[in-house]
C-alpha cells in the first residue's frame, strides 16, 4: 500500500501483519480523491480539517494530508491500528498535523469545543451496520461544517438508511466495495 497522490506520492504505508484491518486499496483511494477534487464535490483540500473514522492504517487521512489538508484527526479503537497510524505519521513527518484518538466512531459524543471538520472518512468493518451508526453520531454530535463532505466506504450490499442532515450526492461501486458521498447541510455563503 502506498500514497497515490500529493507530496507523499509513492511512499509506502505501514500495514498490519494480519487481516484484522482492511485498508482501502490504492485504486479505490485514487478514485475517491478524483471524485472529491474533480467530480461532484469540487473540494479544495488545501487547508481542510479531516476526520478519519475507523482509520486502520490511516491511509485515507494521510492521502488527504499528502494532498494539502491542514489537519487530520484519526479515530480507531484498535491498539495495533493506532500504532500503525503513529508509525505512518512519523514516517511522513506530520505528527504536528494530526491527532490519534481511541474512541468508538459510532458514539463520538459532541464535537465542541473542537472545531468542526470539512471532510470526513468512515471506513468501518464491512457488513456490521457501523457505518450508518457513525453517520448518525457525526450529525448528532455536530462534527461537520455546513457544506462538509462525508465519504462512507461499505460493502456493496449494505443497506444504508437516510440520515437527517446528510444528502447522498454520489455513490460508486468497486467490486464488493461501495463508496457513498454525502454533503452536510448547505455550504456557507
Amino acid at each position: 500500500m502506498r500514497i497515490v497522490g500529493g507530496k507523499f506520492k509513492g511512499l509506502h504505508l505501514a500495514t498490519p501483519a494480519d487481516q484484522s484491518t482492511r485498508p482501502t486499496s490504492d485504486r479505490v483511494r485514487e478514485a475517491v480523491f478524483n471524485i472529491l477534487v474533480h467530480g461532484i464535490a469540487g473540494l479544495k483540500l488545501e487547508g481542510t480539517r479531516v476526520l478519519d473514522l475507523f482509520a486502520g492504517t490511516g491511509a485515507l487521512g494521510f492521502e488527504a494530508l499528502s494532498r494539502g489538508a491542514r489537519y487530520c484527526q484519526f479515530v480507531d479503537e484498535n491498539t495495533e491500528a493506532r500504532g500503525l497510524i503513529r508509525t505512518n505519521a512519523d514516517k511522513f513527518g506530520v505528527i504536528g498535523q494530526c491527532k490519534i484518538w481511541r474512541r468508538d466512531a459510532t458514539d463520538l459524543g459532541p464535537c465542541a469545543p473542537l472545531p468542526k471538520f470539512d471532510l470526513i472518512f468512515a471506513d468501518p468493518p464491512y457488513g456490521k451496520g457501523l457505518g450508518e451508526k457513525a453517520l448518525v453520531s457525526l450529525v448528532q454530535g455536530e462534527w461537520i461544517n455546513a457544506g462538509g463532505i462525508v465519504v462512507l466506504e461499505e460493502i456493496e450490499k449494505a443497506d444504508i438508511s437516510e440520515v437527517a442532515g446528510l444528502t447522498l450526492i454520489d455513490a460508486r461501486s468497486y467490486g464488493e466495495t461501495k463508496v457513498r458521498f454525502y454533503r452536510f447541510g448547505s455550504p456557507p455563503v
